[in-house]
């Protein structure tokens, strides 16, 4: 796990918890970036060209480092300008200058607009601290007081190492019950104390103080007046200049390894970016790795680690010939040696063929996974359980880390994925009421029919052509006249009656009427204590008597799920990420996502959208000869993996629930909860796919909340007291 972390100090405040002085503690094994009272670390496996630095002091050109480089021993002063860039980022060396110089006037949604996923660090003078959060959610923020200022890191477990915090068993319930409600979530983590900075916002640190600010509008985008044409070429633009920045600044790769890999996991993003990655050529020159720190100043450069900037049409002589595939991708100066194209591992699952990307695609070579019981879902479960990573936070993508990790190293060095793209371009259910709040009813008409066609197929003629359409409207109108506070009001009645959620096994008209409401809870609530519901309902009450969102609702779900997606991603990262890898989802940069947010509703609501925009944005790179059933393919089925998984692990999960620490915190009613895991068990018992997702919510918690009792207090940090808090603190609901 790699992370960042620092503090700002600041007078004592009265009241604050008395700590350790800052000098004494230091995280293990850190690189330190910025020295003095408000220092700043990187600390993890960082590559070289992920860690830039850049100075500005008055009367100076600015300065910018790349890689591992001692503290700046020049003192910081009022006047000095500093900026942090950490993870992989697009910018040149010229715009990250002029982004830090354009920053003095306190503007910084500018420094979120390059490509990558990345970390800004802002500072100011000696005691202004910014540090700046992406929009889906992926590269997160957490903050908490400690030795009379806030210390900041990228990831929560180092700083409850820091403060020994315990955990948080309100908010563990908030994320069981309501796992996309932030109503319910707060700003809070499963660390007591600990919070979190929410996506699109700003962390400011001023003498020690946290002060929280939004630099990005939730409501952008989607303007009226661009129309689709223009949106899905602003959508090309943003995803093919995420990929290609990946693409050409990828290191060498380790013996035995693909330096480019690609995740074919059958479904239309994933095979998109495998596309637009086999499309882009390597960029000529060294590698981006340097053995050493490069320094420049703010003088003309290619991107960051991309080699020197020759590669450009000038630079080649006379204008080169167009590739035809990727816009701004030239072939070779007739004198430079030409190498043939690298290969992308392209990783998919064996058991059913996956479908053709395209007709001729050769650089792409496909590797075809076993599927086996130690790949199944909750293989870890006939182990030991506490022998796997411990995360940041719980997730059900700890249930399936077995069978990501065996994909993930059989790809490359640098493997993408196309994770994001159903949240980021997918219209939410809840759209359908922004349409009613529009006007615009008539425009439900093609979502509405699609719905009944599919439930005219799988459940009759009456259901399809009578009941969807009804069913479907009658909930749009209804969730475009509610109230905000009084839909919040109503949820909590819902918890407290233990009526959450049925079974997720209705048809597909069912379940989108169930889906438009301001808040829905999860598929976990069931299995919950009437203890933790009850507090879970006090939270969303306390949460109606503030200010209702500005948000229309289905904007408003549909950013709030891309959130709750961005944080399993990240889950997924820390618990299957190869030493040396870096896993990429280029649809959760900042780019893409603006650029998403340009799509007008009526588009993400129509019946295939998702593939037919990413058709587009092939077609638009140069791939026109894609098969005309692409897209149309059936997803493979989820269900029967994690049925065969619950089976084989039936006796690892009875163990696991015979004195789960779930029980002992009173999150879940365990009669109930050993019930669902004996009936998962039955192969002939009925299972729909919502009581799946709950089990693995609740077995992934479980599992989660193992392996942090089993963890050492302090392993994050050097210089720490004895620990004074268990692991898991007897219930304290709030």
């Amino acid at each position: 796990m790699r992370w960042l972390t620092g503090w700002c100090t600041g007078a004592p405040r009265p009241g604050a918890p008395a700590h350790e002085p800052p000098g004494a503690v230091t995280p293990i094994a850190a690189r330190p970036l910025w020295s003095g009272p408000d220092p700043l670390w990187a600390v993890g496996d960082w590559r070289p060209e992920e860690i830039r630095l850049v100075t500005l002091r008055p009367g100076a050109p600015a300065t910018v480092t790349t890689g591992p480089t001692a503290a700046d021993p020049v003192e910081a002063g009022p006047a000095v300008l500093r900026l942090a860039v950490l993870g992989p980022c697009g910018a040149t060396d010229a715009e990250l200058a002029a982004g830090l110089a354009a920053a003095r006037g306190g503007a910084v949604r500018h420094l979120t607009a390059w490509p990558g996923g990345y970390t800004v660090v802002l500072r100011s003078g000696i005691r202004s601290t910014v540090l700046l959060t992406d929009l889906a959610g992926a590269q997160p923020v957490f903050h908490t007081p400690w030795g009379g200022g806030t210390a900041y890191a990228t990831a929560a477990l180092p700083l409850a190492d820091l403060v020994g915090a315990p955990l948080d068993t309100g908010h563990l319930a908030a994320r069981l019950a309501c796992p996309e409600a932030p109503e319910a979530l707060g700003t809070g983590t499963p660390y007591l104390g600990v919070r979190r900075v929410p996506p699109g916002h700003a962390l400011g640190l001023r003498d020690g103080r946290p002060y929280l600010s939004g630099y990005d509008e939730p409501g952008a985008g989607g303007a009226r007046g661009r129309g689709e044409a223009a949106a899905v070429g602003e959508l090309t633009r943003a995803l093919l200049e995420s990929v290609r920045f990946r693409v050409r600044t990828s290191p060498a790769a380790p013996p035995g390894r693909a330096r480019l890999g690609a995740d074919l996991s059958y479904g239309t993003a994933s095979a998109t970016v495998a596309l637009l990655a086999a499309a882009v050529p390597r960029q000529p020159g060294p590698p981006p790795a340097e053995s050493g720190p490069a320094e420049s100043g703010p003088a003309e450069s290619g991107p960051a680690g991309s080699g020197p900037a020759e590669s450009g049409p000038a630079a080649a002589g006379p204008r080169a010939a167009r590739t035809g595939a990727v816009k701004g991708s030239w072939a070779r100066a007739a004198g430079r040696p030409r190498t043939g194209p690298e290969p992308v591992a392209a990783v998919t699952s064996g058991g059913t063929a996956p479908p053709a990307p395209a007709p001729d695609v050769p650089r792409l070579r496909h590797t075809v996974l076993a599927v086996g019981p130690d790949t199944l879902p909750y293989a870890d479960l006939r182990t030991d359980p506490t022998a796997g990573r411990l995360t940041d936070e719980p997730g059900p993508e700890l249930v399936t880390a077995a069978w990501a990790g065996a994909r993930f190293e059989a790809g490359g060095t640098d493997h993408l994925t196309g994770y994001g793209a159903r949240h980021v371009l997918d219209g939410h259910p809840a759209r359908l009421a922004d349409l009613v709040r529009a006007g615009r009813s008539r425009e439900l008409l093609s979502p509405v029919a699609a719905l009944a066609g599919a439930d005219r197929a799988a459940a009759g003629v009456l259901a399809g052509a009578l009941r969807t359409p009804l069913t479907v409207l009658r909930a749009a109108h209804r969730l475009a006249r509610a109230r905000w506070a009084d839909a919040l009001d109503d949820t909590a009645v819902r918890l407290t009656l233990r009526r959450t959620s049925d079974d997720g096994g209705g048809t597909a008209g069912t379940r989108s009427a169930d889906d438009l409401a301001w808040v829905v809870p999860g598929p976990a609530a069931r299995w919950l204590s009437d203890e933790a519901l009850s507090a879970v309902a006090l939270r969303l009450r306390l949460a109606a008597r503030e200010p209702a969102p500005g948000e229309h609702p289905g904007a408003y779900r549909a950013r709030h799920a891309l959130h709750r997606h961005a944080r399993g991603f990240r889950t997924l990262v820390h618990a299957t990420e190869q030493p040396g890898q870096r896993l990429h989802a280029p649809f959760l940069d900042n780019q893409v996502v603006r650029a998403a947010r340009l799509l007008p509703d009526d588009v993400r609501l129509q019946p295939g959208a998702r593939h037919a925009l990413l058709r587009s944005v092939l077609a638009g790179t140069g791939r026109t000869d894609l098969p005309p059933d692409w897209g149309r393919t059936p997803r493979p089925d989820r269900t029967a993996p994690a049925r065969a998984g619950l089976r084989l692990a039936a006796d690892g999960l009875a163990e696991l629930f015979d004195a789960p620490l779930l029980a002992e915190a009173g999150l879940i009613d365990l009669p109930a909860v050993r019930t669902a895991l004996t009936r998962a068990a039955d192969q002939a018992a009925p299972l729909p796919p919502a009581t799946l997702a709950g089990l693995a919510d609740l077995v992934a918690t479980e599992l989660w909340l193992r392996r942090i009792r089993a963890r050492r207090h302090g392993a994050c940090w050097t210089g720490l007291p004895h620990p004074t808090h268990p692991a898991l603190t007897p219930t304290r609901f709030p």
